[in-house]
């Protein structure tokens, strides 16, 4: 577990308490290069955001080969499956350098936005801004699922 958040714009704002709150519920992971982080069709368990590295979000359809759908560099967000309520991963991601991330677990996220709504709402207000370049109305489709 975390002791203190990273100095990142994701956590600019909040008190001491709602970011103890958040340095509780986020942890680490770190990989070598080429590592799968997860597979496309696994479970949704976590959320990463990227500190350091990079990673190619891969997509297998049914009847042809394998394609990278995009990059994702440090200050990215991926796994989003583990927030809009999806039943499983729709892409694979695999890092394509040594890889450094904050992760939290969907259950904690969820939980989060049920015991402190303020909190976990202004945690789901910056997640959707760092992903609506990418996404429309993210806000609007991650709040339904929760």
């Amino acid at each position: 577990m975390l002791d203190v958040l990273p100095v990142i714009p994701l956590f600019d704002g909040f008190s001491q308490k709602q970011a103890s709150v958040l340095a509780a519920l986020f942890d680490s992971f770190s990989c070598p290069p080429h590592t799968v982080v997860f597979e496309q069709g696994d479970p949704p368990n976590y959320l990463y955001l990227i500190l350091k590295g990079r990673v190619s979000i891969v997509y297998k359809p049914y009847d042809a080969p394998q394609i990278t759908i995009t990059r994702l560099k440090e200050g990215d967000i991926f796994g989003w499956s583990a927030v809009i309520g999806g039943k499983r991963y729709t892409s694979s991601v695999i890092s394509d350098i040594e890889l450094e991330t904050i992760r939290i677990r969907r259950s904690a996220l969820l939980s989060l936005v049920a015991d402190d709504p303020e909190t976990g709402s202004t945690l789901i207000d910056r997640l959707a801004l760092n992903v609506s370049p990418r996404w429309k109305n993210a806000h609007q489709q991650i709040q339904q699922y929760l």
